[in-house]
């Protein structure tokens, strides 16, 4: 393996302080013995990924190797303090004797370099000591998906099978009423703990799929519906389709494209919730598919004797 730390982190000379960590924190992951014991190359690679950060990550030290000054091993850096010497050196406010640092106990900062931290002390140990000296115990991470989950399913919840990058699957229970870019947790089913801690959890984000008849509003649910001519004119009752099946609808005689009718409680019922959306059914008339002789000579002989024009008002208020 090269020793020039910059290839060893696979990041170029110009890279930020950031884009080192962010590089290291992969890699550390990625390497450490205990998360891949069947590697018998993990633990050359984690040291030397260790070794590289260390060099780098201290501006100093970073400026004396791109000068030239020190080598790729650090042979000539002043002995510098580790996380571990911090942490339990006299007078440092968050020195412990023992247990688990929050992330408050890291004093506000990236939770990520604690973990990261708390692997490299352990790799230099052997695994066998955490900042305490005792056994070393820390839950796994938290994982995130996103789930593309269909409307319906959304709409009145539902199971969706998964499958994770590890191969394992499982059933993702959506809650009734998920909405667009929800995230829900599954406790346990993240990275594992190390040192017999806890599993993380995942973190699943919700993409609901677009439907070709429904649209959702908060809890409302909106659709429109086609009707004919005779139905609009002289009223009817017809069948109209909602999220839980279809359902009787009286058209009003003398409807129009563009009227509006509630179904109460047809819409999303999520839990919690007062009560259930409503269905809102916006008519839309749609001419036959083929007008016949018989149809189109009534209407001509009625526009002869029934003059309407509904853009009357319409011509009127543009000109106010």
């Amino acid at each position: 393996m090269t020793s020039d730390p910059y290839s060893v982190l696979g990041v170029p000379r110009t890279a930020t302080d950031d884009e080192i960590k962010r590089a290291y924190r992969k890699l550390v992951r990625s390497s450490h013995p205990d998360l891949h014991p069947d590697d018998p190359a993990a633990e050359a690679r984690f040291k030397a990924v260790s070794a590289a950060y260390d060099l780098l990550k201290d501006p100093e030290t970073r400026r004396r190797f791109d000068a030239g000054e020190i080598d790729a091993s650090g042979a000539e850096r002043p002995q510098r303090q580790y996380y571990r010497d911090f942490a339990e050196a006299a007078g440092n406010p968050y020195r412990r004797g023992g247990g688990f640092w929050t992330e408050g106990d890291w004093g506000g900062g990236d939770p990520a370099d604690l973990f990261a931290e708390l692997l490299r002390q352990r790799g230099r140990r052997g695994g066998g000591e955490d900042l305490g000296g005792r056994g070393f115990a820390a839950p796994g991470l938290d994982l995130r998906f996103s789930l593309e989950v269909p409307f319906l399913v959304a709409a009145r919840g539902g199971e969706v099978p998964v499958t994770l990058p590890d191969g394992a699957s499982l059933s993702v229970r959506v809650p009734p009423g998920a909405a667009d870019g929800q995230t829900l947790r599954l406790r346990g089913k993240g990275a594992p703990g190390l040192g017999g801690g806890p599993p993380g959890d995942a973190l699943v984000t919700l993409a609901v799929r677009p439907h070709p008849v429904f649209r959702r509003e908060g809890d409302d649910i909106h659709l429109t519906l086609p009707v004919t001519i005779d139905e609009a004119i002289l009223g009817a009752r017809v069948t109209a389709p909602t999220i839980a099946g279809p359902v009787s609808l009286t058209i009003p005689a003398g409807a129009s494209s563009g009227r509006v009718l509630r179904l109460r409680g047809r819409g999303v019922a999520r839990p919690g919730a007062a009560a259930p959306g409503d269905q809102l059914v916006e008519l839309r008339i749609v001419a036959p598919p083929k007008v016949d002789d018989a149809l189109r000579d009534f209407l001509r002989d009625w526009r002869k004797t029934h003059a309407h024009d509904p853009r009357a008002g319409l011509l009127k208020e543009a000109e106010a």
